[in-house]
């Protein structure tokens, strides 16, 4: 089977930019979305729009999911209407959303049984990223399978790395998603504090930036934070389910976490407070002065 025709479910912040990318690399595309009008800057493209996963995903030789949660990818692939019904015997399925293991081993299981091979696939990276074809791809499953997809995962990342068998790279991308909302948590903490003792912010926060806590994250997000620019890159929710999961990841294998549910209560409070739809960057306005 030629890996040419390739279907993207999800055309959110990720998914969108991901189908662009294939389109440009000159792959033949379907595309789908829960909701129609996310669809609707494809209509001037070569992407074909279909009205279902099932739809997309017939006739594709890859099939690649950008999806919110576990229930969304479960519906997704194998609810009513679902994509892995229509995918022929020897078509690859990409599960590029941020999931639990636990539901990667159920999917890549219901793969099988329809002779479909499984990659799961999460991102490192953001809405920037997937414009420009920049994701670095965290890969479980076979190595025989990831090479026959290795090129439609090329077109949209500079990096693939592959982490072992199916569940590796859930692992790692709930480690660095973790990682990532307890930094902006407590950025955002810092930044509000620095306020409300009315020192200049900008000053105090370039120690941060350029000394030991200035991740790139750190970098970014501070920016972001500091000019109120929260065109969003990351959506509170998201990293708030995120963070949940690691927590969920961390409990199953015997380390139990006090950081996670912090930082997730961080997020869940801005959303609250109105901010959902902005960059998880907008966390901090809660606790502004």
């Amino acid at each position: 089977m030629a890996m040419t025709t390739v279907a993207v479910l999800g055309l959110g912040l990720m998914g969108s930019g991901m189908a662009r990318r294939l389109l440009a690399a000159g792959f033949d595309v379907a595309v789908w979305n829960r909701s129609a009008a996310k669809t609707a800057p494809f209509a001037d493209t070569p992407a074909r729009v279909a009205g279902s996963p099932a739809e997309a995903a017939a006739g594709a030789a890859i099939v690649i999911a950008m999806l919110a949660d576990d229930d969304v990818s479960r519906s997704v692939w194998a609810g009513e209407g679902g994509a892995l019904a229509a995918m022929a015997p020897g078509a690859i399925a990409i599960e590029s959303s941020t999931l639990t293991g636990e539901w990667i081993a159920e999917l890549a299981a219901a793969a099988a049984a329809r002779g479909v091979d499984l990659l799961e696939a999460p991102v490192t990276g953001s809405r920037d990223q997937a414009a420009t074809g920049a994701l670095r791809f965290l890969v479980g499953g076979e190595a025989a399978v990831l090479e026959r997809a290795r090129p439609a995962l090329a077109a949209m990342g500079s990096t693939i790395v592959h982490l072992g068998p199916v569940g590796s790279g859930a692992v790692v991308k709930l480690a660095n998603n973790f990682l990532c909302g307890v930094q902006v948590a407590c950025l955002a903490e810092a930044v509000a504090l620095f306020e409300r003792r009315g020192l200049d912010a900008e000053q105090a926060v370039s120690i941060l930036t350029e000394g030991a806590p200035g991740s790139p994250l750190v970098k970014a997000v501070s920016r972001r934070m500091l000019d109120r620019a929260y065109d969003p890159h990351f959506l509170p929710l998201l990293m708030a389910k995120d963070l949940g999961y690691a927590a969920q990841t961390m409990a199953a294998a015997g380390i139990e976490t006090a950081i996670a549910p912090a930082a997730r209560r961080r997020f869940i409070e801005a959303a609250a407070a109105g901010e959902g739809e902005k960059d998880m960057a907008a966390i901090v306005e809660p606790l502004r002065p």
